[in-house]
């Protein structure tokens, strides 16, 4: 192999940088000089911008890991294992990684070898030479934990994984081995969700075995998968850029529960969105604490960029009440001071508000009517939804320990 080996960075399809390994799993990222120069280019990501809207263009070389934002492109924990084994590849040689994964990443970015250049054969890889190793690593391209895939929707309605993984404009999450009922959780949740009034993708329950084209072993998984409808693809296949938290902020995946809080997320959205921003995420920060979801990490928020440069706060996403598998008592992160469920009150909401230079009534008002919301619909669908018995009386338990929900 090479000393040096090149990946072209594409933003809705055009070059915009690159990423350079120069051996001993050093890469170099730099923006190409026609992005630099270009006053209407499209937005990247605001980790790029500085405190005076500006590009920045110096950027530090990396070892192993890529550099935040292009790190987070890519699955974590047991899916990038799986992933790792497929390609013959270190699960932490990020550059391999993404070079396999780059046809369909989440948003508008692609990666692809520069001038057309093919796989080539990684050093100290036990299947180094397999072409097909690199072709079956296509159909696991999304980011996150959970066993996930993109799929197209057939002339007949079902769902079926694209042969090389790209294109799909649905996103298929299987059942958690560990936890028993986490699609139909999921499911329950963004549902509720978008009864509140919420921007929440469509979603359905559809059983794995209705599921076409199946990687081998996955087929052995049975019950009931998680359809999604992709916001980052348009029914024509245009994409559709996007970026989370953790890449706004510069985090890598591992530190995704550190490094911020939810105040630091509003005070971005304050920022760059608009007031439907702010109102839609105290909503679904207020809902998701009466649920009882500890894991509203910085990859759960994302922002999504319409027109290619200005940012709004994304569809929602990764809903599910975590209490009925697992009993934690806070969320991911800081709500403001705390991010225990039992102190998610006005005053902690108001000191949210503050810090994050948030209209103070906007934020209590918003926080009080999803409440009202929420407890007047969960209590007439709960048992119209696919959950369990003891999944709702945990949330009617966590419900009674929220000070907004019990006001005294």
């Amino acid at each position: 192999m090479a000393d040096v080996s090149v990946l072209e960075v594409l933003l809705h399809g055009e070059p915009i940088g690159t990423l350079t390994n120069v051996g001993g799993d050093r890469t170099l990222f730099a923006f190409t000089e026609s992005y630099t120069k270009s006053w209407a280019r499209p937005t990247l990501s605001l980790g790029f911008k500085d405190q005076f809207g500006e590009l920045i263009t110096d950027h530090r070389p990396t070892q192993t890991k890529l550099m935040p934002f292009f790190s987070n492109l890519l699955p974590e924990a047991q899916l990038r294992t799986y992933l790792a084994d497929l390609v013959g590849v270190n699960p932490e040689r990020e550059f391999f990684l993404l070079w396999a994964l780059g046809a369909d990443l989440p948003g508008s970015v692609t990666i692809r070898p520069i001038q057309g250049q093919s796989w080539l054969p990684i050093p100290n890889s036990k299947n180094a030479d397999s072409d097909t190793s690199q072709e079956n690593a296509l159909r696991f391209s999304l980011a996150g934990v959970q066993l996930k895939f993109s799929a197209i929707q057939e002339a007949s309605g079902g769902l079926t994984i694209p042969a090389t993984g790209s294109g799909g404009s649905w996103i298929l999450k299987f059942p958690d081995q560990r936890f028993a009922g986490v699609p139909e959780n999921e499911f329950s949740m963004m549902v509720l969700a978008r009864m509140i009034g919420m921007d929440i993708p469509f979603v359905d329950l559809i059983d794995v075995a209705e599921i076409g084209n199946l990687p081998p072993n996955i087929d052995q998984i049975t019950g009931q998968a998680l359809a999604i409808e992709r916001f980052d693809r348009l029914s024509d296949g245009t994409t559709v850029h996007i970026e989370d938290f953790a890449q706004i902020f510069r985090v890598y995946p591992g530190d995704k529960y550190k490094k911020a809080n939810y105040r630091n997320i509003a005070t971005v959205i304050g920022a760059e969105g608009t007031t439907a921003d702010i109102v839609e995420f105290i909503r679904r920060l207020t809902f998701n604490t009466l649920i009882g979801n500890a894991d509203m990490h910085l990859k759960n928020w994302s922002l999504i960029y319409p027109d290619r440069r200005t940012a709004a706060l994304a569809p929602g996403y990764d809903f599910v009440s975590t209490i009925a598998f697992l009993k934690d008592t806070g969320a991911a992160l800081n709500f403001s001071r705390t991010r225990r469920f039992s102190q998610f009150s006005e005053d902690e909401l108001a000191h949210l508000a503050s810090g994050a230079m948030l209209p103070r009534k906007l934020v209590l008002d918003t926080a009080k009517e999803t409440t009202d919301l929420f407890l007047q619909i969960w209590s007439g669908e709960r048992s119209h939804l696919p959950l369990s018995k003891a999944t709702i009386k945990a949330i009617d338990a966590h419900i009674k320990t929220i000070p907004l929900a019990t006001p005294s």
